[in-house]
């Protein structure tokens, strides 16, 4: 498969800190991808820098074979990346539904009435249904970050950058979200997940990427990077003689 989306030598510093140092990584068309790390390593600035928040310091973003790696966010956003953030940050005074066309809207770059079937077909996909006359304000915390999911969803991404999404939520809720991506991922979207819950994320991927200190650590069949000394020692903290 070719590669929907790919990082090449990309690096970036805050003043003396060097976050991403010459990181290279491809995301094929319809894959999963996975990224660990430990906190601090990079994974969220990634993020920005492919998203467009952030500019790279050196290196270049190609996404659908053109390099946007000088295209503003909301042009990146239009192309096809779609993002959800670690903390979900809805605009707490609409209805759910009218988050989800902001993200059709603003996000997709069309009217409103074009967004709208959309919309209301992925507030089924996410379990949004019923409450999409609800004010987001009053979500619980797994319909907040279903309500993420769902905007980056409704600005039509072919890939899907989720940051964190299961965090803070049971294992029931985790198993439903998960079921919630691999329907998402089924349907053909990309998807690049960057995750502390490892078992969450072994259950969708195809490959894993570990990060460490700006850098690839490791790459590869999800369990063969997990069962790395290396990799366990940085990430898991635990010491293999």
């Amino acid at each position: 498969m070719s590669a929907i989306l790919s990082v090449e030598n990309l690096s970036r510093s805050f003043g003396s800190l060097l976050v991403v140092d010459s990181f290279d990584m491809a995301v094929a068309d319809g894959e999963a991808l996975g990224i660990i790390g430990p906190n601090g390593a990079g994974k969220s600035t990634l993020f920005n820098l492919i998203t467009g928040s952030l500019p790279p310091d050196d290196g270049r973003i190609v996404f659908a074979g053109e390099d946007i790696t000088r295209l503003p966010a909301h042009l990146r956003c239009r192309a096809g990346i779609g993002r959800s953030y670690q903390i979900p940050h809805p605009f707490g005074g609409m209805t759910v539904f009218e988050n989800l066309l902001v993200g059709g809207a603003f996000g997709a770059g069309q009217s409103e009435a074009a967004s709208y079937g959309h919309c209301v077909e992925v507030l089924e996909r996410t379990g949004l249904a019923a409450k999409a006359n609800a004010l987001a304000g009053s979500l619980t915390l797994l319909e907040r970050k279903r309500l993420e999911l769902a905007r980056a969803l409704a600005t039509r991404p072919r890939v899907l950058l989720l940051d964190e999404i299961a965090g803070g939520l049971t294992e029931h809720e985790i198993r439903e979200l998960v079921a919630t991506i691999g329907e998402i991922r089924g349907q053909g979207v990309s998807i690049v997940w960057v995750e502390h819950i490892v078992h969450a994320l072994m259950s969708v991927v195809d490959r894993l990427v570990v990060i460490d200190f700006g850098r690839k650590l490791d790459e590869g069949d999800p369990q063969a990077v997990i069962d790395n000394p290396v990799v366990r020692e940085v990430y898991l903290g635990i010491a293999v003689e």
